[in-house]
């Protein structure tokens, strides 16, 4: 391997490298402010709505019922690992026991 390719990605390592800790650094010493701290906390809902946005969009009214699933079984455990996966069972179920176009 030719020596400016080799320095080319060490440069780029080292400044990731301190990109990252030089925020590290700064974020110990000053905190994040309140806001910050609050959008962070509830950052997880957002992105998963996200995510299941397309899906629901694809599956149209039997993506409804099994968000519903989810929205249900998250307020009763308040676990996204069994809500999940229970909204991907309520729409399989469905699937199964209703005709499909096509």
């Amino acid at each position: 391997m030719r020596a400016d390719v080799v320095l080319t990605i060490l440069g780029m390592a080292a400044a990731t490298y301190f990109c990252r800790a030089g925020g590290y650094a700064v974020l110990r010493t000053f905190g994040l402010p309140p806001f910050v701290q609050a959008m962070l906390r509830n950052l997880p809902g957002p992105i998963f709505a996200a995510y299941v946005t397309l899906a629901l969009a694809k599956y149209g009214p039997l993506g409804l019922v099994g968000a519903l699933g989810v929205v249900l079984v998250q307020r009763r455990t308040g676990s996204l690992a069994l809500s999940i996966p229970s909204g991907i069972l309520i729409v399989w179920l469905i699937g199964l026991l209703l005709p499909t176009e096509g």
